[in-house]
């Protein structure tokens, strides 16, 4: 008799339960504007070069726009494995990982731009080239940062054909 009354004793006693959690907020570690690891470190790393750039630091500038590329290229290759794990089984989170790769995506072709006027300034055009041709294929030449890229091309004199459409978007 005393062994039931102990355990309805502990059936309704008052003890958190194990299904409840904290704040789930404070596991978001990978959120974090920071020190975490999406877009908007991407951005952090991109707005130090630029900084480091206009105190003419080009060490510097490069070390983390590279980081940037970095970032960028390992965020991407998530968003797609995770955007194609799901395809089909839940629409919700490939269309999640596409936005973000797509605003990864304008970051990386962002901070190609970046590197490519950097080495150009440092006389170091054949190493802008492979930089200026990614944003190519990364954005199209139809969005204003392909535009450009293929305009730094055509300045470099790797390519001699203007583009046509290029003319009207870039001014």
């Amino acid at each position: 008799m005393t062994a039931c009354a102990l355990f309805a004793g502990l059936l309704f006693s008052p003890v958190s339960s194990l299904a409840e959690n904290p704040s789930t907020s404070s596991f978001k570690v990978l959120a974090g504007k920071q020190g975490g690891f999406n877009v908007t470190v991407v951005q952090n790393l991109i707005d130090k070069g630029d900084k480091a750039v206009s105190k003419g630091d080009l060490v510097e500038a490069r070390k983390s726009y590279d980081k940037a590329r970095d970032v960028s290229n390992q965020l991407l290759s998530f968003y797609r494995g995770l955007s194609g794990a799901f395809r089909g089984l839940d629409a919700r989170i490939p269309r999640e990982m596409d936005s973000k790769g797509r605003m990864t995506l304008q970051l990386l072709a962002k901070v190609n731009l970046r590197l490519a006027a950097l080495f150009r300034k440092q006389n170091q055009p054949e190493v802008a080239v492979p930089l200026l041709i990614e944003v190519v294929k990364l954005v199209t030449p139809a969005k204003k940062e392909g535009q450009k890229a293929y305009q730094s091309l055509l300045e470099l004199g790797f390519v001699e054909t203007p583009y046509a459409g290029a003319a009207r978007n870039l001014k």
